[in-house]
């Protein structure tokens, strides 16, 4: 059953109304008519089943039938802080990040960042990247889309850590030394409803004085395994052990 996102305020006690893009997905795509079903959620903590009621040019009505528990979202809140990688590998992130339960994703301007943001352009960078979230949270049938927040330089990342109840620091050059205990070990830490930031670096990795200033900061450095993951790679290994640990494993 085709699902949608809508604000909180377009759905009430009896009825949902869908504007927007989806507008045309339901009437023209899906070809959805009076009398067919679907499931929209309020990107918050109501999902409920529906009956489609009117179809107008801009406005899509449906009838609530029942409310739904999915209970898709992860335990725990999930930020990844992804240093700018190159060509389309944010998508890929994004996309795949939000199938996996990120809560958030935090692009930042690292080092060794090949790509290089246009500040004029980055608000549709971001704008792209959030109907890439979008459609994901639906496609995985989350109750929530993730955020996906403005470009951050190194100190204003720094800053947003005190937020956080733990923050892990994907750095290739622990793993090739062979320390695999402290990503395990953090995960045992932490609890329900806690709030989790996962630094990963670009194509090339984050430099020494990086590593040294998100450390100074309470960053806790971990190998991801005995391989060396790509950028692209790493937010999705920590994602999956971390639903693994939260949601398989309890």
């Amino acid at each position: 059953m085709q699902r949608y996102f809508v604000a909180k305020e377009q759905m009430t006690n009896q009825e949902v109304k869908v504007t927007g893009e989806d507008v045309k997905h339901i009437s023209r795509v899906m070809r959805m008519d009076v009398g067919d079903e679907i499931i929209c959620s309020n990107n918050g903590s109501r999902t409920v089943r529906c009956v489609i009621s009117a179809v107008e040019d801009q406005k899509i009505t449906a009838n609530i039938i029942e409310d739904l528990i999915p209970n898709t979202e992860l335990p725990i809140e999930v930020t990844i802080a992804q240093g700018l990688p190159k060509g389309d590998k944010l998508d890929l992130i994004i996309q795949k990040g939000t199938e996996l339960g990120a809560t958030a994703f935090i692009p930042f301007s690292a080092s060794r960042s090949i790509v290089k943001w246009d500040q004029k352009k980055a608000g549709k960078k971001i704008e792209r990247l959030e109907k890439i979230a979008k459609e994901a949270a639906e496609q995985s049938y989350r109750e929530r889309i993730p955020a996906v927040h403005n470009i951050h330089s190194l100190a204003e990342l720094k800053k947003q850590m005190a937020l956080f109840d733990s923050v892990i620091l994907a750095y290739e050059e622990v793993a090739k030394e062979g320390e695999q205990a402290q990503f395990a070990a953090t995960l045992k830490t932490l609890s329900q409803g806690q709030k989790v930031l996962v630094i990963i670096g670009p194509e090339g990795g984050l430099t020494g004085e990086e590593v040294e200033q998100l450390s100074l900061a309470g960053a806790l450095a971990c190998g991801f395994g005995p391989r060396i993951l790509r950028t692209e790679t790493a937010a999705m290994y920590a994602l999956a052990a971390l639903s693994y640990h939260f949601e398989l494993m309890r």
